[in-house]
């Protein structure tokens, strides 16, 4: 996605049993940096104590001072990686949460968002309750706190029974982590073993990193106690229609991971080659925005016959603090991060293919970027469909009034890209892509059509 204007939520690991469990949880949320930039944080359990160390920043600058992982001992730990909206970015709100109950300290990691968190935090707080944050994350733990069963999977089964939407969950006590995937299974969480150990993930990118191997999903509605004892499961949800998040496998997901089952690479691939039937062109080179894109343009590719060639390069190390006073300086923030390969694309038909467009501007620049390098004539080609709606299940996205699909044609979009063609995927053969039966994503952002009831929003209570 060449505008990064949409970003999932948050990365989640656990490991238990396992020496350096500190160490080798910093290397799954390293792998996990794509899903959340903002803020990071590891907590571990050692001698029936938990110790938590956060910071704001990417993963390698929170735990830049390695000497942090002698205060995190022991062989159980559970990590975080967030992206925050607007506003929450603050060290209240980085996770993991840590509370003491009854004495004795639990600690959560959540990815997602909760549709009902209004309704849920004024109740708790006509009861007494005082919230630290301003994250819908803390309420699991307020509900957990007022549980009557005697044991911690019992209070986690009675808190997240009450919760509706998308969230996936790590609790640690001080001697089990408890990984909880909602009942419609909205985001990824995988299960993994490391000599033994166990280790869950948001994606299984993370458990390569350690030498870990994938064993299976975190079933959506299932409760997963992870302890020495080994695993236990409870399904505490009635049973409902799965809802996968469909745009996991379009551009969140890094395409080295499985997810929901099935290797990211092979459906993008799939995505590619659909959109070459849906939408073919006469062309001499096939070029990917990247990085999210490139596998994609690859299956158009080998659908069409057309050369797929490396034609823009992408700056990895763009700072997120770029700074924007005035126009002249925005209309650069494309070139600080995309340039063009004049010797590939000068005198070619080219198709342009990249996943999703959202507001247009910046696809709108890289056209001209690309135009301006002697591009011939430029086929824009998207592997989803229109975006239309915003997403309410643990995706930051603007509001629907942003999307330039919701104000223009498609028609109307090419002459504001001013391509010579513009193709979207449909929603029938996007679905067809994943082996999965098509009723089991959610297609919200593309239909408006969502899984379940959208409670009531507040700008005050921040997504996990």
């Amino acid at each position: 996605m060449a505008e990064s204007i949409i970003h999932d939520k948050c990365g989640v690991f656990g490991i238990l049993g396992a020496s350096k469990a500190a160490e080798l949880t910093y290397f799954g949320l390293y792998s996990l940096q794509h899903r959340g930039q903002e803020s990071a944080g590891i907590v571990t359990s050692h001698k029936g104590k938990l110790n938590l160390f956060k910071g704001m920043g990417e993963v390698s600058d929170v735990f830049a001072d390695k000497s942090v992982f002698g205060k995190l001992k022991g062989k159980i730990a559970v990590g975080h990686t967030r992206y925050s909206t607007t506003g929450a970015s603050s060290i209240t709100n980085i996770q993991p949460l840590l509370v003491t109950n009854r004495n004795e300290m639990l600690a959560v990691a959540h990815n997602g968002n909760l549709t009902n968190s209004v309704d849920l935090k004024r109740k708790l707080e006509e009861k007494g309750s005082i919230f630290q944050t301003t994250s819908d994350t803390e309420i699991a733990l307020h509900l957990a706190a007022r549980s009557k069963s005697d044991s911690v999977m019992g209070k986690i089964c009675d808190a997240v029974k009450k919760l509706k939407g998308a969230f996936c969950y790590l609790f640690l006590s001080h001697d089990r982590i408890i990984a909880v995937r909602d009942p419609w299974g909205f985001r990824p969480l995988a299960l993994g073993k490391l000599n033994g150990h166990y280790v869950v993930a948001s994606e299984t990118c993370a458990f390569d990193i350690i030498g870990a191997r994938y064993i299976r999903d975190v079933e959506p509605g299932e409760v997963l106690e992870i302890s020495e004892q080994g695993l236990k499961s409870e399904f505490p949800f009635a049973k409902t229609k799965h809802a996968f998040c469909i745009f996991e496998y379009i551009y969140f997901s890094r395409p080295d991971s499985i997810i929901f089952g099935e290797n990211v690479d092979k459906v993008r691939r799939r995505l590619g080659r659909a959109l070459a039937m849906e939408h073919p062109v006469e062309a001499d080179i096939v070029i990917g925005i990247p990085d999210s894109a490139n596998t994609a343009a690859l299956g158009y590719s080998e659908e069409s016959g057309i050369r797929f060639e490396i034609g823009l390069i992408r700056n990895h190390y763009v700072g997120r603090s770029f700074i924007d006073p005035d126009q002249s300086i925005r209309d650069l923030d494309v070139k600080v991060k995309f340039n063009p390969v004049r010797g590939v694309i000068e005198g070619k038909r080219v198709v342009l293919v990249d996943d999703s467009i959202v507001r247009g501007t910046t696809s709108k620049k890289l056209v001209q970027m690309v135009r301006q390098a002697g591009a011939k004539e430029i086929h824009f080609r998207v592997s989803s469909p229109p975006i239309i709606a915003p997403c309410y299940f643990g995706i930051d996205m603007p509001t629907k009034q942003e999307f330039i699909a919701n104000k223009k044609t498609i028609a109307e979009i090419r002459k504001y890209l001013k391509v010579e063609s513009l193709g979207y995927l449909s929603v029938e053969a996007m679905l067809k892509m994943p082996s999965l039966p098509d009723d089991d994503f959610c297609v919200g952002c593309f239909t408006e059509k969502y899984p379940i009831k959208i409670g009531q929003t507040s700008s005050k209570l921040r997504l996990g």
